[in-house]
């Protein structure tokens, strides 16, 4: 397993690093955030001086989640509000798993306190049978029911943790489970367009660290339920021994409580400062370690230099750690101090009450049990706490895209079309979130059932765009998409898609068997692998699986499972094989031929014609020479349609396609130099 999140095909996904580069699309969208993004964790300028003088920016991570921590500072106050509400979260995510089991939880935490409280009595009766006068034999049978009553307790409480323990243990990867499938669900029902919003992608890779500490949302709940509930067992008690023992044992463990808090938002303010280091950590040593990028490292001899920078990150990330470590250290110590003091004068207070005979013996040696055990809940209400409250800020990264995923919620009609016959765009205009300016303006085309229409423009003339128009992936700013004259709208988006095939330029490489990669889990009935092994054969994969060890049994993800690995070419195959596969009635292919060799794209091209005869064909391609398959081409630029024809027609025409054309054909060898000597000498 690689240290960051990857997408199938090996690279990191986006959102998790930022890096700022002039000249990328990525720098426009972040120079807002580029100044607060490039800062390390000490407030100090994070940027290196290049060789002309002029600041480099470094690589930074632009953590999704700082507004919430500046807007959530970890406080007492702020704590007081939070937990309770967290807790109700935790108690309302276990509801939907298992009802039973919470209410077994809430019982057993109650119990429990009920019991500690038994305990604390009984230790008072204890004491007072020892400690009168008689018999030593007289007082252990006086004190034997105290004894039985406060080991039973004791006994009773181990068997209630035991039984929390055993509950929340089973309920709560169940939780995050839970929240798996809630955000799954959002993501995978939104819009595809929601992916081209400013921020969706790196507010769902937050959402899925949430999701996975869901669980810890549990247990952190439990702990500090737990504390609470012995710390008013032991309150109440006291305040039955005496009235003003509650106020001396709250002053007593005030101080210590105090302290913990202030260290523990100083360790809590230094990981998040730090998370962003860390993070930069791990990037690198992905980028260090995988074997994507391993001959490169090697070939540009870039270890010594990604080891500097690993060393340089973390010895800064060193030198915060230990000032946090010093500074908390320093309110523990004022802390001891003081709640040493407040000990004192409990002390006293406890020997004042005795000797003015307001208090017996017995009930002051139950005042210190209940001192310790008051000690020990705040404390640890302090640490559980600190970390529910944290688990709290990345839940709500959770609850977040949870939200805004469902404002991208697919929202079409329920309608199931056949197999178009036409597929037409009338006016059509689309303007990707975030832009002023449309990718496509006012594009109109038609392509029918027999035929194939080629998209043909250069880079950024919005062929991809069109494309995904086309089958669906998107819906229109403006103007129509139709099939036989519906528009794509009243379509139920599944039913939809399941008339259409698509060959995109960024293909997946599903680590699931050479079978499940062409039938992408969707077999159909009664043909098996005799339909499989033809659509392989369409597209050329016919090789590839022969190829293989286990034929179409044979897993293809080597680097995580053990199976076999195929090459860009090969992939490329598996992906046509799918389109293929696939009873559409309208068939996408973008750049499906970019990784082939000249005699796997022939035939491909070949056998496009007859791939087509039941289906309407799109076809993306920079390749020019490919498009002579094409009954019609539309030629694009800037997301209009500049030109439109036959092959024939436009290669002769003026206009952008002739001058792509000659340019694509323009290959001469160029002159030797003189003076340099042929093959064999001169």
């Amino acid at each position: 397993m690689v240290p960051l999140p990857t997408a199938l095909h090996g690279r990191p996904t986006s959102g998790w690093i930022a890096a700022f580069h002039t000249r990328s699309r990525r720098a426009v969208r972040h120079r807002a955030t580029a100044h607060a993004a490039a800062r390390p964790a000490t407030g100090r300028d994070n940027l290196a001086a290049d060789a002309t003088g002029t600041p480099a920016e470094e690589l930074r991570f632009r953590s999704p989640t700082l507004a919430v921590f500046e807007k959530t500072p970890l406080t007492a106050r702020s704590m007081s509000r939070r937990l309770p509400r967290l807790v109700r979260k935790a108690l309302s995510l276990a509801w939907r798993v298992d009802r039973r089991a919470v209410v077994a939880l809430l019982s057993c935490q109650v119990l429990s306190g009920v019991f500690e409280a038994f305990g604390l009595l009984a230790t008072t009766r204890t004491i007072t049978a020892l400690i009168t006068s008689g018999h030593i034999q007289d007082r252990l049978m006086e004190a034997l029911p105290s004894l039985v009553t406060l080991a039973a307790a004791a006994g009773t409480r181990a068997l209630l943790g035991i039984a929390v323990q055993n509950i929340s243990s089973r309920l709560a990867p169940r939780i995050s489970r839970e929240a798996e499938m809630q955000m799954l669900d959002a993501a995978i029902n939104a819009e595809l367009a929601a992916y081209d919003h400013p921020g969706f992608n790196d507010k769902r890779e937050a959402a899925d660290r949430g999701a996975d500490v869901a669980q810890d949302l549990l247990t952190e709940s439990q702990d500090l339920i737990a504390c609470v509930a012995s710390l008013v067992a032991a309150a109440g008690v006291v305040t039955l021994l005496h009235p003003a023992l509650l106020p001396l044992l709250v002053l007593a463990t005030l101080p210590q409580g105090i302290a913990s808090v202030k260290g523990a938002r100083v360790h809590y303010l230094t990981s998040r400062a730090l998370s962003a280091d860390r993070r930069v950590l791990s990037h690198l040593r992905w980028y260090a370690t995988d074997k994507q990028f391993a001959d490169q490292l090697r070939s540009g001899t870039m270890a010594a230099f990604l080891l500097g920078r690993y060393r340089a990150i973390g010895d800064r990330i060193d030198s915060a750690t230990d000032k946090a470590v010093h500074q908390g250290a320093r309110y523990a110590l004022l802390g001891s101090l003081a709640g040493g003091v407040a000990s004192g004068l409990v002390w006293v207070a406890l020997a004042l009450l005795l000797g003015t005979g307001h208090m017996s013996v017995a009930s002051a040696g139950t005042a210190v049990f209940a001192l310790r055990t008051v000690g020990s809940s705040l404390r640890g209400m302090v640490g559980y706490g600190t970390r529910l409250f944290r688990t709290g800020l990345y839940l709500d990264d959770w609850a977040e895209f949870i939200e805004e995923a469902g404002g991208h919620r697919m929202r079409r009609g329920g309608e199931a079309p056949a197999s178009p016959l036409a597929v037409r765009a009338e006016g059509l205009t689309y303007c990707y979130p975030g832009t002023d300016r449309p990718a496509l303006e006012k594009v109109g085309l038609e392509v029918r059932r027999g035929e194939v229409l080629a998209l043909v423009g250069e880079n950024g003339s919005g062929k991809t765009t069109l494309s995904k128009l086309l089958a669906g992936l998107y819906l229109p700013t403006e103007g129509t998409v139709t099939w036989d004259d519906a528009d794509i709208s009243v379509f139920e988006p599944q039913a939809l898609w399941r008339r259409t095939a698509v060959v995109p330029q960024d293909y997946a490489r599903w680590p699931m068997s050479a079978r499940e990669n062409i039938t992408l889990g969707q077999p159909h009935g009664g043909g098996g692998d005799d339909t499989v092994l033809l659509a392989a054969s369409h597209a050329g994969a016919d090789e590839v699986v022969h190829g293989l060890r286990s034929g179409l049994d044979t897993l293809l993800a080597r680097e995580w499972f053990g199976g076999v690995d195929l090459s860009g070419g090969q992939w490329q195959r598996v992906a046509i094989a799918r389109a293929f596969y696939r009873r559409a009635g309208l068939l996408v292919m973008d750049e499906p031929t970019s990784a082939l060799d000249a005699r796997a794209e022939h035939r491909i091209f070949t056998g496009l014609r007859e791939v087509a005869r039941d289906r309407a064909v799109v076809l993306v391609t920079h390749r020019l020479a490919n498009v002579a398959v094409a009954d019609r081409i539309i030629v694009l630029d800037h997301g209009r349609v500049i030109q439109q024809g036959t092959f024939a027609e436009l290669v002769v025409a003026e206009g952008l396609f002739r001058e792509l054309w000659e340019l694509q054909n323009d290959r001469g060898v160029p002159a030797r130099p003189a003076g340099t000597p042929h093959r064999g000498g001169p």
